[in-house]
């Protein structure tokens, strides 16, 4: 090679470097001052859904007397007996020994959730000859105050139950938890062919008083024809139980005690 070729040659190189800049970089981005890495946007959360509570449908008022067309006599001389709330596992066993023991037959309302719990007492209620009664799902006392819609879903739900445990038992009666009713309740209750059930005697058992003072009430209330109210669930009913070993004797001896027809 020539000597003159050789600055050439070094001069050439030098701007082949130049040219290509850094490495793994176009020549625009090797001319181009060092990038500041942009900041990520704030992530924006969306607002929370607010949370709407459904209104609960409104209530009809208690009526200040009781509707036309309940049932509040035996339809007979003799006296009609009628327990509520139950089936229970330790009370109504007991009571269906005492009436087995006095040859006599008497009404169970039993609420829907203790049917679907203890079936096995339902089945046994009718088969020792004794009529089943609707007393609601869960012994609701506002019942008769909800839609019509509400109401017949809650006797057709107890009516399942009951049949469940006791198919081919008939189901006669309804009655309104705590004496509540309303003429639209009576209304749904015949549409599904059960007679509202009330009573003329009330003791007041549910509230626990001492044995004689329910045998004192139900003795000076009772007369021909009269439909008793008690207690074979709900609650400690041991004073409920000593009362009847003596009032299921006493009120066969006097009036005769009668199925509802």
């Amino acid at each position: 090679m020539r000597p003159r070729a050789l600055p050439a040659l070094a001069l050439g190189l030098v701007l082949l470097v130049t040219a290509c800049g850094e490495a793994g970089k176009s020549p625009d981005q090797a001319a181009a001052s060092p990038s500041v890495s942009a900041s990520p946007s704030p992530v924006t959360k969306p607002s929370p859904t607010p949370t709407v509570t459904p209104r609960k449908p409104k209530l009809r008022p208690v009526p200040k007397k009781l509707p036309a067309g309940l049932h509040r006599a035996s339809g007979s001389s003799g006296v009609a007996l009628t327990f509520d709330d139950g089936p229970d596992p330790r009370y109504t066993p007991q009571i269906l020994a005492q009436l087995r023991a006095a040859r006599v037959t008497a009404t169970f309302c039993v609420v829907g959730q203790q049917a679907k719990r203890y079936p096995e007492l339902v089945a046994r209620i009718v088969r020792e000859g004794h009529q089943l009664c609707n007393h609601s799902w869960h012994h609701d006392v506002n019942l008769g105050r909800r839609s019509a819609t509400e109401i017949r879903a809650d006797l057709e739900r107890t009516n399942d139950a009951i049949r469940a445990a006791a198919p081919k038992a008939p189901i006669t009666w309804f009655r309104q938890p705590g004496g509540r009713w309303t003429a639209e309740e009576i209304v749904v209750a015949r549409q599904m062919g059960l007679r509202p059930l009330h009573w003329s005697v009330d003791p007041q058992d549910w509230d626990h008083p001492p044995a004689k003072t329910i045998i004192k009430r139900v003795k000076g209330a009772t007369r021909n024809g009269s439909i008793v109210l008690m207690h074979d669930a709900g609650g400690d009913r041991a004073q409920t139980m000593a009362a009847c070993r003596h009032l299921i004797p006493d009120l066969k001896r006097r009036y005769g005690i009668a199925p509802l027809p």
